[in-house]
Formats: C-alpha cells, sequence, structure tokens
C-alpha cells in the first residue's frame, strides 16, 4: 500500500526501490565459480578454434607465393617437415613459421601426412597448398619416357637406359635376348634401370600370352619362345608394316615345307651377337655366310637357337596369324620394300632386276661423289641429318 502525500511536492517524489534479495548461497560456492569460468574457457576456445580453423583453411587455400612455374624433387624418405622445407626453399610457400604451420596442420587435417610421395613435381605459379599437396598425395609428377624401338637387340635397350640421365641405379640381372618389349615407356623421377627392364619383361609376358591365345593353326612354332624368334628375323626382314605378315608367310611356309630360311639378319647377329646391329652393313659377305655360326639360317634347319632382337606387335601378330600365300622367296625391291615370288625361276629374275637397279643406283653415287661440288644442284647437296 503506497504512502500518502502529506504535500503536492511529496506526491510527486518517487518511492524507494525495494531491497535487492539476499544473494544464493550457490552463487558465491568456489565450485559453481569454477564451472563457469570452465564453461567461459571453454566457449572461447571453440570459438578460438573456430576462428583459427576457418582463416587457416582460408590461407591452406588461397594462392601461394610462387611467382613463375617451378620443378621441385621430393626425395624418397623426406618426411613432412623435409618436403616442407622443400618447398619453401623454392617458395612455393612462404618460408615463415606460419605459412609452414599452416601447411603441416593443414595436411595432418586432411590425414595425410603419410601419403605424399616422392618424385619430380612441376608446380604452377600462385599454386595453393591445398593442390601442393593434392598432387604430392596423388603422385602427380613429372613423366618422363624412353622409347625401345623394334627389333632392338637387349644389348641396345641397355645401352639406352645406361644414357638417360633420369633413370637410377645400376643393370645387374640382364634379360635374355627377346624377353622385353619394345614401345615407348614412361616413368617418373627416381625410377630405377632395372625397375623399367622389369616393366618391359612383364609387358612382354603379357603381350606373348595374348598373341600366343589367338594363333592361327597349323603353324611351324610350337612354344611361344619359338614364336618370338620366328618374330625377331621377320622385323629384321622388313620395315614396313604390311609386308610382315607376307614376310611370315614365306617363312611358315619354308619351315612347313622343311627348306632353310636363309636370312640374312641371322648371320650378322651368330657373329656379332646384339652389337650387330650396331653395324652399317650394306650386304653379307660370302665368307660371311659360311661362316660357323649356329645362328646361320643358310646353314642350319629350322629356327635359330633364341631371338635375334626384341620383336615389337606387328611382328609378332604376323607370325602368329601369316599371311596365307604360297610364296617362298623374296627380294629387295631397291625402294624400301620387297617383291615376292613362289618359284625359284621367279626369284632369280626378281634378284636381277634388284641387282640392276642397284648397279645403276651404285653409278649414279659415284657419278655425283665425282662431279665438283659447286657444278651440283642446289636439290643434290648432301644434308646432315639431324
Amino acid at each position: 500500500m503506497g504512502i500518502k502525500p502529506r504535500s503536492p511536492r511529496e506526491a510527486i517524489q518517487p518511492e524507494p526501490a525495494p531491497a535487492p534479495p539476499p544473494r544464493s548461497r550457490h552463487v558465491r560456492n568456489p565450485i559453481v565459480i569454477l564451472i563457469n569460468m570452465i564453461i567461459f574457457f571453454a566457449f572461447m576456445g571453440v570459438v578460438a578454434f573456430g576462428a583459427a580453423l576457418y582463416f587457416g583453411k582460408q590461407a591452406f587455400e588461397a594462392a601461394g607465393p610462387l611467382k613463375t612455374d617451378e620443378t621441385v624433387i621430393i626425395a624418397s624418405g623426406a618426411g613432412l617437415s623435409g618436403i616442407i622445407d622443400r618447398l619453401a626453399a623454392k617458395n612455393v610457400i612462404n618460408d615463415d613459421w606460419i605459412d609452414q604451420l599452416v601447411f603441416n596442420l593443414g595436411v595432418r587435417f586432411y590425414k595425410n601426412a603419410t601419403n605424399l610421395k616422392a618424385g619430380e613435381y612441376a608446380f604452377t605459379a600462385g599454386v595453393s597448398m591445398h593442390d601442393v599437396m593434392t598432387d604430392l598425395v596423388e603422385g602427380n609428377a613429372v613423366t618422363h619416357a624412353v622409347t625401345i624401338p623394334e627389333g632392338w637387340s637387349t644389348a641396345q635397350v641397355l645401352e639406352r637406359l645406361k644414357e638417360n640421365k633420369v633413370l637410377t641405379g645400376e643393370i645387374t640381372d640382364v634379360p635374355e635376348e627377346g624377353a622385353l618389349l619394345p614401345e615407348t615407356y614412361t616413368f617418373t623421377r627416381g625410377t630405377t634401370r632395372p625397375e623399367l627392364l622389369n616393366q618391359m619383361k612383364k609387358a612382354q609376358t603379357k603381350l606373348l600370352a595374348e598373341i600366343w591365345d589367338r594363333r592361327a593353326d597349323g603353324l611351324p612354332v610350337k612354344t611361344p619362345e619359338e614364336l618370338v624368334i620366328l618374330a625377331s628375323i621377320v622385323e629384321k626382314e622388313t620395315a614396313k608394316a604390311d609386308e610382315r605378315p607376307r614376310v611370315a608367310g614365306v617363312f611358315v611356309n619354308r619351315l612347313n615345307r622343311n627348306m632353310r630360311l636363309e636370312s640374312d639378319p641371322t648371320i650378322l647377329y651368330g657373329l656379332y651377337g646384339g652389337e650387330a646391329w650396331l653395324k652399317d652393313r650394306s650386304a653379307i659377305k660370302q665368307s660371311e655366310k659360311t661362316a660357323d655360326n649356329k645362328y646361320n639360317t643358310y646353314q642350319i634347319a629350322g629356327l635359330p637357337p633364341g631371338p635375334i632382337g626384341n620383336p615389337g606387335r606387328a611382328s609378332m601378330e604376323a607370325v602368329a596369324n601369316p599371311s596365307r600365300t604360297n610364296e617362298l622367296f623374296f627380294v629387295a625391291d631397291g625402294n624400301g620394300g620387297h617383291v615376292f615370288s613362289e618359284t625359284y625361276e621367279q626369284h632369280q629374275a626378281n634378284v636381277a632386276k634388284w641387282r640392276k637397279v642397284e648397279r645403276e643406283k651404285r653409278k649414279r653415287e659415284q657419278e655425283a661423289a665425282e662431279q665438283p661440288a659447286a657444278e651440283q644442284p642446289a636439290a643434290e647437296q648432301p644434308t646432315q641429318a639431324n
């Protein structure tokens, strides 16, 4: 009930406020105070963590400091700290503790600390730390290539691998002739020569099994190894893809009739081994045809004891499915191809034509050599091959 004023002045005076309620005993309790502090600091920690996560994610996905494209080699076994040092040295990430910490924590946040792969990586200007991590995890390393031409001997293959400066490691186990598949192989920095050789052997084994399963009936080759031997001879007899089945057909016909193969390349391989194809030879000497040589198919019946090189897919396919003809002979036509015949008489006539073409060719070459250089037409001036 209100107080009755005794005067107009007193009537406009505010009534005194009621006293505050007494403070609760629980508020003053130390345990309550401690819990309140814990809740407060936990809340502040969540806020701080959220802010750090947000700004860290922004920094992790933002464009990096790299100004121009850069290649970085990550060594095997470098570890996360070693990788960070290498990236900072190449300016892919900033060389300060904050960015390095962001990259470290970002990689760990995505659980990729042990998934980063060694190799040679090409990073584009402005690449983000997130993209750097992705490349290292997926192994998107720079690839190199080495091409092994069809028909090369194992000795030639080994020499090419030894000359390659990106490959590492020494070759101690030399593959057998014919065990490698000529092909273009891609690899990353850090690949060893033995690893690449093993890849070539596996590719050859797989392909040979597939071709052997698709072979025609009635072939005179009884094993996959014999198919490789004959394919290596076909490979050396012609470089024209459309002639390989026909050349293979000639050899198959000769084997079925117990005729000797009489292939010149087998003579050279028997005399010089894998080095035979490094020699500049235009013709086989008569003395070489009669020399003691277990690969000489002018002397031995059937196939030689092993391949004379590493045949490619096309030559193996040609032997597995040769042309069905009655042809038994072929000779060069002087234009990079061959002329085929069924009888020895036809073959002799073709040989005579080829010899005539060769004589005319040598005559032209001799006349060109004797002609003063100043008098030679510009189109006939010799050029240097690259």
